[in-house]
């Protein structure tokens, strides 16, 4: 936060942002990659990855708390959230680019989503985890668990100041079923539309909520079979190999464990842990909060606190209430509901809570990511370029595919 924000104009009207966000997830990263280092290694690492989980309960509380403190605008705006989702195909645009760099079957697994866990989760199981297509969702995860949330910071402040596409329509874009991306995102349109940061916040969590419960779902009915169409099409016409794989050069041998959808055993040590990890965790974000935004630090304390209660909450329902539903959508769910207008919380919350700035709660949160993700980097390496030409185009598509039916939707019944 001491660094601040660093607006590099290309012309009077493109700007690139970089937020202390990337700084802090550069740093994270540079940490465990630095050979003096000797306190931060692969065990630093996997702690600060398990943290994460806990940690993504927080944006998601942030972002829940402002859905509710602008439910009546959610509604108004609701067909443009329901449709935008569709703007998931637009990964597929990334398939045949995959084929004319020499992927083969590859690029189902690599082209069908974002290929964050659930999506990972669902290739696996259909197509085995020794499949070409497995090889292909791995290869695009690990890629982006190290480049996203940092590319889609930058694209979306490009974005933003080119396309002639309305911030709504970016923010709800920015759900795309990765709550960082979601919040690095949502952290450069914020920062170039501050005085629309509450609904901006709204729209963005409220379309990230929506990612996680159907995403799965529009990729089982609709992107797989798609995917499945168009390699069928265009592989003879593209591809220059009458081989299935070429999995010799992107095998990938580990798999990341699904954090969102485990269910340990509920325990008053384990309550206690996360317990003291939010309380660390909410110290840190006031404080940035007050250096990087002079907002009033008991102010700001008494916001994290009420976001570490529903994030807390949210965790053990998960853990309590014997139904398969994520976390996710309990501290979403407490997040709008304590924040509508007429309920009784909702004065206290909302005060409180918008003293609190999401690119300060991301700044804290990707200098853990930067740190869990050095336990990838090996894997990182080994994919290479192509790799990552295929991970960018596949954010890009689904991102700028969003946007457009977003905008599109919203002129369309007058919102905008």
């Amino acid at each position: 936060m001491f660094i601040g924000v660093i607006e590099i104009r290309i012309t009077d009207n493109i700007q690139i942002i970089l937020l202390p966000l990337l700084y802090a997830l550069i740093m994270g990263l540079a940490l465990f990659l630095a050979k003096p280092v000797k306190f931060v290694g692969s065990k630093q690492s996997k702690v600060a990855e398990g943290v994460m989980v806990l940690f993504i309960g927080v944006l998601i509380a942030k972002l829940a708390i402002s859905s509710g403190q602008s439910i009546s605008d959610i509604f108004n705006v609701g067909p443009a959230l329901i449709l935008q989702q569709f703007g998931d195909l637009g990964t597929l645009i990334a398939l045949p680019v995959a084929l004319f760099l020499g992927f083969r079957r590859e690029v189902i697994g690599m082209t069908s989503s974002i290929c964050r866990e659930p999506n990972l989760g669902v290739i696996i199981d259909k197509y085995g985890f020794k499949s070409p297509e497995a090889r292909g969702v791995l290869a695009i995860f690990v890629i982006g668990s190290i480049i996203g949330t940092a590319f889609i910071s930058l694209l979306s402040s490009i974005s933003v100041s080119v396309l002639p596409i309305h911030p709504y329509a970016f923010a709800m874009a920015s759900g795309i079923g990765s709550a960082s991306m979601n919040a690095a995102s949502l952290a450069s349109i914020s920062h170039i539309y501050p005085s629309m940061a509450t609904d901006l916040e709204a729209f963005a969590g409220c379309s990230n909520l929506l990612s996680f419960c159907f995403g799965i779902y529009m990729c089982i009915f609709v992107s797989i079979p798609l995917a499945e169409k168009l390699y069928g099409w265009l592989s003879p016409h593209i591809s220059d190999s009458d081989e299935d794989t070429i999995d010799e050069e992107y095998d990938i041998q580990g798999v990341k464990h699904d954090k969102y959808v485990s269910k340990e055993e509920m325990t008053w040590g384990k309550l206690e842990r996360w317990g003291a990890l939010l309380l660390i965790f909410s110290i840190i974000v006031t404080v940035g909060n007050f250096v990087g935004y002079k907002s009033p630090i008991i102010d700001s304390f008494i916001g994290m606190i009420i976001i570490f209660v529903v994030t807390l909450v949210g965790m053990s329902l998960e853990r309590v209430i014997p139904f398969n539903i994520q976390s996710i959508i309990y501290i979403s769910l407490i997040g709008i509901i304590i924040a509508i207008p007429g309920v009784p919380t909702s004065n206290l919350v909302v005060h409180y809570v918008s003293q609190i700035n999401l690119a300060t709660i991301c700044t804290a949160f990707l200098a853990y990511v930067g740190i869990a993700i050095g336990n990838d980097w090996a894997e990182f390496k080994k994919i290479g370029w192509k790799g990552i030409i295929i991970c960018m185009i596949v954010i890009s598509g689904t991102y700028l595919g969003s946007a457009t039916i977003a905008h599109l939707t919203l002129a369309i019944t007058g919102m905008i």
